[in-house]
């Protein structure tokens, strides 16, 4: 798949056919949302491609965008440091390990983990 091809584009361009009508099934993937005490999150420090700099990342979450949104805008406020949400992960700059991990396991996220060294 091209990096520039998004999820929701079938690579249909242009049909000669006056006749043709184009009709994209509508996919509506409901993203299946596991309660905090399922969900398998994991606390991680991670250096790679971000010279040096250290960042906490969060990963595993299971369920919609705006849910995993809203616990990446809590956990930035509650360490008061900057970060973002993509691809799933929540990233928090700097070194907060133990401070999210305490924060989500008082939060109910009862399978959230450290990972790594």
């Amino acid at each position: 798949m091209s990096k520039n091809k998004k999820p929701g584009q079938s690579g249909f361009v242009f049909s000669t056919n006056p006749d043709f009508k184009f009709e994209q099934e509508e996919q509506e993937v409901e993203m299946e949302v596991l309660p905090n005490q399922q969900q398998p999150l994991r606390v991680l420090l991670d250096r790679k491609q971000r010279r040096g700099k250290e960042v906490t990342l969060v990963t595993g979450f299971v369920g919609n965008d705006e849910i995993l949104k809203d616990l990446g805008k809590t956990l930035k406020s509650k360490c008061g440091t900057g970060g973002a949400v993509k691809d799933g992960e929540i990233i928090l700059q700097g070194d907060h390990r133990d401070k999210v991990l305490a924060f989500l396991l008082e939060l109910g996220y009862s399978k959230a983990k450290k990972a790594g060294g």
